[in-house]
């Protein structure tokens, strides 16, 4: 996955030209099988924004070369990959859970353990290879775990993190329908570990699942954050019209 944020180069005598290029540069990628959402940004940190995604690397360099030639000033970017993450429940974990908390047992239980399979079949796909949808307000922002004691999150034995970290999607799972939630791995690829980017059709939505989550342990004692980006989500030209350019030519 690849984020690029843009200020508008109003500077060059050609500033009215070129972002016909952005046009054609997100329509040929999405035909090599990308996505690509587009987006113009509100606020000072960048004006037109570009969420790219797919199965190669080269091709989304390729992709970052061809906005060149476009009146656009690359001002930022974030580089992730999608993941699993290693907290995801087992399945010894929900046999467990199914045995204790709902009293199963046999046949009860491997029937619902068979629902779970499935469940959890859908929920890596998506982890994997997510699909886009077309929502109204896109929000984006890094962060990391603290690595400074008492809080550190790497000190914490892998039991105690997974108990964490359950908490933590419980109260991302409140929000299923509202928001979808990309959470993509960049430890070692870029200044922070992971890239966080929430998709939502109310921007109030944003700053809800946000407000609650710095009240969960695993974000009060042991989050770090980087600078937040909010941008409405929009076809390749109507962003371009947003941010002053002409997408025709």
């Amino acid at each position: 996955m690849l984020h690029l944020f843009f200020e508008v180069d109003r500077s060059s005598s050609d500033s009215e030209h070129g972002a016909k290029r952005v046009v054609d540069a997100v329509a040929s990628l999405e035909r090599d099988d990308h996505q690509a959402l587009t987006f113009a940004v509100l606020g000072h940190k960048a004006e037109f924004g570009v969420m790219a995604l797919g199965p190669d690397l080269a091709r989304l360099h390729a992709f970052q070369q061809e906005l060149r030639g476009a009146p656009l000033r690359l001002v930022d970017s974030y580089v992730s990959l999608t993941e699993l993450s290693e907290y995801t429940s087992t399945e010894d974990d929900e046999r467990a859970r199914l045995a204790v908390e709902e009293g199963l047992s046999g046949d009860a239980l491997e029937s619902q353990l068979a629902v779970w399979r499935d469940r959890m079949e859908h929920y890596q796909e998506h982890r994997l290879h997510p699909r886009l949808p077309a929502k109204a307000v896109i929000g984006f922002y890094p962060m990391s775990k603290r690595r400074i004691a008492p809080d550190n999150w790497y000190a914490l034995p892998f039991d105690e993190r997974k108990r964490l970290m359950g908490g933590h999607a419980r109260v991302g799972r409140r929000y299923a329908g509202r928001i979808l939630q990309l959470i993509t791995g960049s430890t070692g690829l870029d200044d922070w570990e992971w890239g966080v980017t929430l998709l939502a059709d109310d921007v109030v939505a944003l700053k809800d699942i946000v407000l609650e989550m710095r009240f969960d342990e695993v974000s009060a004692r042991y989050g770090e954050f980087g600078s937040f980006i909010t941008g409405l989500v929009l076809p390749v030209s109507d962003a371009l019209a947003r941010v002053g350019l002409d997408p025709s030519r």
